[in-house]
C-alpha cells in the first residue's frame, strides 16, 4: 500500500513542479502548495523536504534553459526562497493528522504570508533598492503586494488542486476494497 501511495505523491508532486513551466503570472506557482501537500502526504519526512525543494531546483534550471541564462535563480536569495519553502513543508507536517479544508486553507494562507515576508525580507537585505532601515524594509514589503496577491492565489488554487486530488485517491484508488 505505501509504496502505490508513494508512487502517487512523487506523480502529482511532478505534474505540479511541470506546471511550473508553463507561462503563469508572477508567484503564481505550484510550489508552496506542493511543500504544503509534500509535507501532510508524503510517507517519509526526508522525502518532503526533498520532493519541493527538488522540484523547485528541477524547474529553475529548466526556466534558466528556456530563458538561455543558467545564472537564473543562482544569486544570494536563494537561501531566502529555498528556506521558505522548507518552512512550508514544516506548516504540512501540521496537516498530518488533521486534513480539513479550513486547516489546509489556514496553512497555505500562513505558506504564503511566510514566503511573503521571508522572501521579502531577503530582498531588502541584499538588494540596493531600499535603504537598510526601517522605513526601506516597510517599502520593500508595499512594493511587493502585488506580488503577494498572485501568491495567495496561486497557493490556494493548487492546495485546492493537490488536497482534492489526494482526497479523492484516497477514496477511489488507495482505499482497499470492500467485500460484503
Amino acid at each position: 500500500m505505501w509504496r502505490s501511495r508513494s508512487s502517487l505523491v512523487l506523480v502529482m508532486i511532478l505534474l505540479a513542479a511541470v506546471s511550473r513551466l508553463i507561462p503563469h503570472p508572477p508567484n503564481f506557482t505550484p510550489i508552496g502548495a506542493l511543500a504544503l501537500f509534500s509535507g501532510a502526504c508524503s510517507p517519509s519526512r526526508l522525502g518532503a523536504f526533498a520532493a519541493p525543494l527538488a522540484a523547485l531546483l528541477v524547474s529553475d534550471l529548466g526556466l534558466a534553459a528556456l530563458r538561455g541564462d543558467m545564472s537564473v535563480g543562482l544569486h544570494r536569495l536563494m537561501p531566502f526562497v529555498y528556506g521558505s519553502f522548507a518552512l512550508i513543508v514544516l506548516l504540512g507536517f501540521r496537516l498530518r493528522s488533521r486534513r480539513t479544508v479550513a486547516s489546509i486553507a489556514a496553512a497555505s494562507l500562513a505558506g504564503s504570508v511566510l514566503f511573503f515576508l521571508v522572501t521579502n525580507f531577503g530582498v531588502w537585505l541584499y538588494s540596493s533598492w531600499y535603504p537598510k532601515t526601517w522605513e526601506g524594509l516597510l517599502a520593500c514589503y508595499t512594493a511587493a503586494i502585488p506580488f503577494f496577491r498572485n501568491t495567495l492565489l496561486g497557493d490556494a488554487c493548487y492546495a485546492a488542486a493537490l488536497f482534492g486530488a489526494w482526497a479523492l485517491a484516497e477514496k477511489r484508488i488507495l482505499a482497499p476494497a470492500r467485500f460484503h
